[in-house]
């Protein structure tokens, strides 16, 4: 008998040694891809940064951030950035105007008013926005929301407005989604409280439960207009590619004709017949460090945001 427990004894040290072994080799294989995307995102901004030092060599800094001109084909060559800059937040402010309110009214409804039965088929169409190409909005906005939007406004071919209404229907799930995870994860005892005192569902709503999700809610608008920051294709097709200073006081002038944004001005010189040795080719890379700066600002500040404002609930 003391022979058989030895061996018993034997095999199960052996097992969990086994078992030891291979949660070190899990260990190691998890902590090497999350070095790989450490090393992959210091890696572009090490490229983003060597090629814009470059650039800031030829073209004067000061003149970049300052200019009010941006023509890096056509002699003589300005590189303003601050059209591109102007027309990129038009376009987010516009997309903010359709997509935060609707995403947040999305939220509300799926966590407060809809059914098992009905949140099963409207989220998921929600989320089926999220997977079309970018470049199918934008010829969605150029055949139709351009025509449609041209029987109220006077707009060109290509205009700020329809790119503003396409790219705030893009985010759209992202702005719903992760409200409507901050809203239910708000404590059903808030709302028993305010129903207990005679408030209707739409007061719990809206006076209770959004202002306890307050900081998520605002960590997906920051989340979803970073989104708008970096859009490419639809904007591209949709604004067209005349970077020009805004209009002041006629705000919506800007809307109706045509912008270019920072992501469309890259593509713009990515695609023509410029080469690697120019100034031109290397403003792409002062463009995407310039973009990089902006969306890495405002995530800094959706997550100061929720860590600010955070409820925490036992």
């Amino acid at each position: 008998m003391s022979g058989e427990s030895s061996r018993g004894t034997e095999q199960s040290f052996q097992r969990s040694g086994v078992a030891v072994r291979k949660e070190r080799v899990y260990k190691y294989i998890l902590l090497s891809c999350a070095a790989l995307t450490v090393f992959v995102t210091f890696g572009i901004i090490g490229a983003l940064i060597g090629d814009t030092l470059v650039f800031f060599q030829r073209v004067s800094i000061l003149d970049y951030l300052t200019g009010t001109h941006w023509e890096p084909a056509i002699k003589p060559y300005r590189f303003g950035v601050l059209p591109l800059v102007s027309g990129t937040l038009i376009i987010t402010i516009g997309s903010a105007l359709v997509s935060l309110p609707i995403g947040l009214a999305a939220a509300i409804y799926l966590s407060e008013y809809a059914s098992d039965r009905v949140r099963s088929v409207i989220k998921p169409a929600l989320e089926v926005l999220a997977g079309v190409p970018t470049v199918v909005y934008g010829y969605f906005a150029l055949v139709y929301i351009t025509p449609a939007l041209r029987t109220f406004f006077p707009l060109g071919t290509f205009n700020a407005m329809s790119a503003s209404v396409v790219v705030g229907i893009m985010i759209i799930p992202m702005v719903s989604s992760i409200s409507e995870d901050a809203i239910s994860s708000v404590p059903d005892s808030l709302r028993e409280a305010a129903y207990g005192l005679g408030s209707t569902k739409f007061d719990v709503s809206t006076k209770v439960v959004v202002p306890a999700a307050f900081s998520g809610v605002i960590s997906s608008y920051v989340l979803a207009l970073s989104r708008a920051i970096g859009e490419t294709m639809a904007v591209t097709i949709a604004a067209g590619q005349s970077p020009q200073m805004p209009y002041f006081p006629d705000v919506m002038k800007n809307f109706y004709e045509s912008t270019e944004t920072i992501t469309a001005a890259m593509v713009n010189i990515g695609l023509s017949d410029i080469t690697g040795s120019t100034p031109a080719f290397y403003a792409m890379f002062a463009l995407g460090l310039t973009l990089f700066v902006m969306t890495f600002s405002m995530n800094l500040i959706a997550e100061y945001i929720r860590n600010r404002y955070r409820e925490v609930y036992r």
